[in-house]
């Protein structure tokens, strides 16, 4: 493997390209990404597989062969987890998402065009995280749940001690939980999140819960209240970042406490944004044109998707960024719906609603899972205190998550059909293709309006720095009130420990960590297992 020392400072230089590292990635790439999509085809749902990228590099790392001798290096265990985390999501809540729309519909022509432009456009989200990571916007001190677990699981694996042994109770304690179906995951996150978006991210979920449980009679997701209220927040939010863009002054003691990086970020989020834009709209009308749907539509509505495709990736990358950055949940398949059925409004044909969804649905999971890793190499870097070693591995990160790209691309080609033909459609396919057969309502604009108004009074308030708006509407897009309940205990004990225990920040993060990665590792095998001893025991019987 090639290693460098930069000979201004002593830190170690990982090359994504040194042959033994590649090869590596490249075949957990292909690993990554088949887990992803068995995982989402049979739950619907896609599990946090940083961690167990994680778990992979650390074990190869201690494999008494000379090869991999240089994966003990922690900088070589983040690329290799980076690599595998962007293959699953890509694969898992991109490529196949997208493409199940027309395939559902009976548009099997759609099909290619749309994986196609799908994966453009997770290029496009991770390169644009890649440009707005460590700004105002989206800064690297925020919490990124699932980013901090698996810095702390590189760490413990790597320097073991008590950092371990916290590590190793929080796993216990996670993966003993999740066998009682309660989500330790929301509960490790409670311990390292923001308390206040955190809190409202609790209070939709409850609200939720009570409205599908008839404890409400008014059903809150039958009438676009989610929908509404993430619409309103999402915009105040967008303004919110184009305020922080706009502002040219700070106060003299926040300029100071920043980090070069960071006053300089407006530049940066302004040029990351209009070159995102520009890259998405170039996209969508190549995508328009090799699907050509552009002869379903008269020429003011071809421009008019144009432009709402490019706003609407742009906007639900936003939003599905600030909430996995606060909550480490995501709400992609929500925003892609919402995005959908102002789609429908506007009266777009069926073909072009197919292709709209799929090109939604592929941003943000991107944004999202690539933030979460940024957060782990700037963990295990030192918090950036050394600006040049993190800028280098950062784009390490950033070429490591492109090959998990690819690699995503070659398994959905080669195995969709046969996924599809045994009718493993992803459940969100299946909602987006019953939208679009269901049609249009004035009722629905009418519902979404009314329900934008509140979304966007409790964004404005929680200000850019909370996201209580987004994160309030992410917990009314889920139905899993136990999540909720979990989520207000864990910030009870949390607050308890900080005001009455002398328990450093070190260690609950680590103990917050292992509930993560106990959490996720048992879900991936809950999900996994099963098939994967169907398969063998078919084989075996032939």
């Amino acid at each position: 493997m090639n290693i460098s020392h930069d000979k201004n400072d002593t830190e170690v230089r990982v090359s994504i390209f040194s042959p033994a590292l590649l090869i590596a990635i490249i075949i957990l790439s292909f690993v990554g990404a088949i887990i992803g999509i068995q995982i989402i085809v049979t739950l619907g749902i896609s599990a946090n597989t940083s961690i167990i990228g994680a778990v992979l590099a650390i074990l190869l790392s201690r494999v008494p062969l000379s090869i991999f001798a240089s994966f003990k290096f922690i900088d070589a265990q983040n690329l290799i987890q980076t690599s595998i985390s962007a293959a699953t999501f890509a694969a898992a809540n991109g490529l196949i998402v997208a493409i199940g729309v027309p395939w559902v519909l009976g548009m099997p022509e759609l099909i290619y065009p749309m994986m196609a432009g799908a994966f453009v456009a997770i290029i496009i989200d991770g390169t644009i995280l890649y440009g707005l990571f460590n700004t105002r916007a989206y800064p690297a001190s925020a919490s990124w749940p699932a980013g901090v677990a698996t810095a702390e699981t590189l760490w413990a694996g790597n320097k073991g001690g008590k950092r371990l042994g916290a590590l190793l109770t929080g796993f216990a304690a996670g993966a003993i939980g999740a066998g009682f179906g309660i989500p330790m995951a929301s509960a490790g996150i409670a311990l390292i999140g923001s308390i206040f978006a955190l809190f409202m991210f609790a209070v939709g979920l409850l609200i939720r819960g009570f409205s599908e449980s008839g404890l409400i009679t008014y059903n809150l997701y039958e009438n676009y209240v989610p929908h509404g209220v993430m619409i309103g927040a999402g915009i105040v939010a967008l303004i919110q970042i184009g305020a922080i863009v706009f502002r040219n002054k700070k106060d003299s003691q926040q300029q100071s406490e920043d980090s070069d990086e960071l006053r300089q970020s407006s530049k940066r989020i302004k040029s990351t944004l209009i070159k995102g834009a520009t890259f998405y709209f170039l996209t969508a009308l190549a995508l328009t044109f090799i699907s050509q749907i552009f002869v379903t539509m008269t020429l003011p509505q071809l421009i008019g998707f144009l432009i709402f495709a490019t706003l609407a990736a742009l906007i639900q990358e936003m939003i599905v960024g600030m909430a996995a950055m606060h909550s480490g949940w995501f709400p992609a398949t929500a925003a892609a719906l919402i995005s959908l059925m102002i789609g429908i409004l506007l009266g777009f044909p069926p073909e072009a609603l197919a292709v709209l969804v799929g090109f939604c649905a592929a941003t943000g999971p991107a944004f999202a899972d690539m933030g979460f890793d940024l957060k782990t190499g700037f963990m295990i870097r030192g918090y950036g205190k050394n600006q040049s070693a993190e800028h280098y591995g950062r784009k390490q990160q950033y070429f490591a998550a492109i090959i998990g790209f690819c690699c995503a691309l070659v398994v959905v080609a080669l195995t969709y059909d046969f996924y599809f033909e045994q009718d493993k459609i992803v459940p969100a396919s299946r909602l987006y293709a019953a939208t679009i057969q269901a049609g249009s309502s004035s009722n629905v604009a009418m519902m979404l309006l009314l329900w934008a108004i509140p979304g966007a009074i409790i964004q404005l308030i929680g200000g850019a720095k909370n996201q209580i708006g987004v994160l309030f509407s992410t917990g009314l897009m889920i139905n899993y009130p136990i999540a909720g309940w979990t989520v207000l205990t864990a910030l009870a004990v949390r607050i308890i420990i900080e005001r009455f225990f002398n328990i450093s920040s070190d260690k609950i993060s680590t103990f917050a960590g292992g509930l993560i990665a106990g959490d996720a590792l048992y879900s991936t095998a809950k999900a996994f297992l099963p098939t994967l001893k169907a398969k063998l025991l078919s084989f075996w019987a032939k």
